[in-house]
């Protein structure tokens, strides 16, 4: 399915952050995340990927999976055959996609990008963390993500897509290491989860 074709789960900006801007906010918001979620299940419907890139007035909503293996995280290393060069050489701690009709939920679309981009013999126990926007790049302005947290439990995991991606769990100062070369989803998550302030 090319990206012209695929249709994504969108919600109107105006739907979850009201008439002004100066309602939406920048990282993780773990506060009132009930009823905007409500929000994103009930006011959201599926259209064209291709067309909603381009379209600031809608947030595509990203089920966005960050896994840990206690204090370690997956940390992914983008190479530089994949298709968007602006991830070439990129770090990224989260897994995530487009919510396609079939996901009945977040869960089941989160549930599929798992299965899809990581190698493992389980699946584990999701934890909702919070909503993450960031306004700030043109990518970030058309994503909402849905932020999950889960642990491997010392099992083993690896990515499926070797030729873009390499992937090992790494202990928090190795992540500190690169935050500067991780995408922009990440360093938020990361600095809200290691209780670091962000910087714009």
């Amino acid at each position: 399915m090319t990206a012209e074709e695929e249709q994504v789960w969108v919600v109107e900006r105006a739907r979850l952050f009201g008439r002004g801007d100066d309602k939406a906010w920048r990282g993780i918001r773990t506060e009132g995340i009930g009823e905007l979620l409500q929000t994103a299940r009930r006011d959201g419907s599926f259209q064209p990927r291709a067309a909603m890139e381009s379209d600031p007035t809608r947030k595509q909503v990203i089920p966005y999976l960050v896994l840990r293996d206690g204090e370690r995280y997956f940390l992914m290393h983008r190479t530089r055959a994949g298709a968007d060069r602006r991830l070439h050489d990129r770090y990224s701690i989260g897994v995530g996609g487009h919510l396609n009709p079939g996901d009945v939920d977040f869960e089941a679309g989160l549930r599929r990008e798992w299965s899809e981009e990581l190698a493992a013999d389980f699946e584990p126990t999701f934890r909702l963390v919070g909503l993450l926007n960031d306004d700030d790049s043109d990518v970030g302005a058309v994503h909402l993500g849905v932020v999950y947290e889960a642990d491997s439990a010392g099992r083993s995991v690896d990515v499926r897509e070797t030729r873009k991606l390499d992937g090992h769990f790494a202990s928090p100062a190795e992540v500190l290491a690169v935050h500067d070369s991780l995408e922009t989803w990440s360093q938020l998550v990361f600095d809200f989860l290691e209780n670091r302030p962000s910087v714009r």
